[in-house]
């Protein structure tokens, strides 16, 4: 049986069977040195065997910091967004990017979505290589050899469906030209991005997105399928701002579509809806008119699956919506007091290179006796500072903690949580350690 660190190849046997598949094949990765934190008397085991061996994440001889997922929580999280999108009766296409974790995409097809989202080729790659057969590329794809990648794996896979971006006449040009170098026999699907004045990519007026789907009505090697967006980097988003956005968005694809701009289609895409503002589009997206073929409204959020103690826990649209449910943070890094050199400061054995800090510093949530295995809550210890490789911890009076301790800290963004990890045990409440993720970044 292949590796599952080799080169999977994509032979039109994805969907559901081969996901499963290539999935599989990771539990044939051989555990060594690349894979920080794992139990050092594992290595030559594949990761399957030491799966089955069911071992403590505390006592099992994995070495500090080290890295866990909750099961229950992304079990909880994956329902959760699973009951909602369909409840809102809108398609979903987590952003695969937040995991990079084909065991994670896998269980999220299975919960429901319709596909993966993936801002670069490189990612859509990794998505091909463990089966994904729909993908949303939300970005602009100008790079010949990216476009030429596409268009062979999209001849080679009917089933193959993918959608990208367009925001500019001149990134019609490149990519029809790169289309026509490559002798593309499928017309490549694109999504006219709308955008906002001082916020990231799409064009910025209805008028310049006219002059793109007009650019891509011209040319033989794209074909105009919807229209799409990101709310959250609006300037200055708020609930005001982000509804009058997404208005425009939906008032873009009845305009076009009256024009006959999506002759040929099955389906318009509609698509937009980060992790901070889904109940927005939501509401939105169910104002929309009916439209001359079936719409296709395709939320992207990504985040939910780990959810943080962070940025995320702080936006969720659940903290708007309580009553129709809560998203549960499913990290858990586990670090060592390493120093307790003054009073009122200890020092972790975790820094910079295992821990997020672009959005907020971690927090502790539990402490683990080294004495005993008692747990207690994480109260009178605050984060307030990282070298690459220590955390510095703030005691209030009287917190009692000591040098062996292990202190388990929620973390905030998880996207750049899982790379810094390649492979992270997926543990149970009580710490028994079921399987590993492995990412691919």
């Amino acid at each position: 049986m292949a590796t599952a660190d080799a080169t999977t190849g994509t032979d039109g046997t994805g969907g559901s069977d081969g996901t499963a598949d290539a999935v599989a094949r990771l539990a044939d990765t051989r555990v060594d040195h690349r894979f920080k934190g794992l139990p050092p008397d594992a290595d030559g085991l594949t990761v399957g065997a030491l799966a089955a061996e069911r071992r403590s994440l505390f006592t099992g001889g994995f070495t500090t910091p080290v890295l866990a997922l909750s099961a229950e929580a992304l079990d909880h999280n994956l329902a959760l967004m699973e009951r909602w999108s369909a409840g809102h009766g809108l398609a979903f296409a987590p952003h695969g990017k937040t995991t990079m974790a084909p065991q994670l995409l896998e269980r999220q097809i299975a919960h429901g979505a319709w596909g993966i989202t993936a801002a670069t080729v490189s990612q859509v790659r990794v998505y091909r290589a463990h089966g994904i057969r729909r993908v949303f590329l939300a970005n602009e794809v100008v790079d010949a050899a990216a476009l030429r990648w596409l268009a062979a794996e999209l001849d080679a896979d009917p089933d193959f469906r993918l959608f990208t971006y367009v925001d500019s006449v001149r990134g019609v040009e490149l990519m029809d030209a790169a289309l026509r170098a490559a002798g593309a026999r499928r017309p490549l699907d694109v999504v006219v991005e709308l955008g906002a004045a001082g916020g990231r990519t799409g064009a910025r007026t209805e008028a310049d997105c006219t002059a793109v789907a007009d650019a891509v009505a011209a040319v033989s090697t794209l074909r105009l399928a919807g229209v799409g967006g990101y709310e959250a980097e609006i300037p200055g988003a708020n609930g005001e701002l982000v509804l009058a956005w997404l208005r425009r968005l939906t008032a873009l694809a009845a305009e076009f579509d009256k024009a006959g701009r999506f002759a040929g289609v099955e389906e318009i895409v509609v698509s937009a809806g980060g992790s901070a503002w889904f109940d927005a589009v939501a509401e939105v997206f169910a104002e929309m008119p009916a439209l001359s073929v079936p719409v296709l409204k395709l939320l992207r959020s990504g985040a939910y699956i780990t959810h943080d103690d962070g940025a995320y826990r702080q936006k969720t649209p659940f903290n708007r919506h309580p009553e129709e449910g809560e998203l549960r943070p499913a990290f858990r890094l586990w670090a060592q007091v390493v120093s307790r050199p003054e009073p009122g400061r200890a020092y972790l054995n975790a820094g910079k290179r295992d821990v997020p800090y672009d959005l907020g510093l971690p927090v502790v949530r539990a402490v683990r006796s080294a004495r005993d295995g008692s747990v207690r809550g994480g109260d009178g210890m605050t984060v307030i500072g990282l070298a690459d490789q220590h955390a510095f911890v703030e005691l209030d009076e009287g917190t009692e903690i000591e040098v062996g301790d292990w202190v388990g800290l929620g973390l905030s963004h998880p996207c750049t949580v899982f790379d810094k990890w390649q492979l992270i045990p997926l543990a149970t409440e009580d710490g028994t350690v079921t399987d590993y993720i492995r990412t691919f970044f």
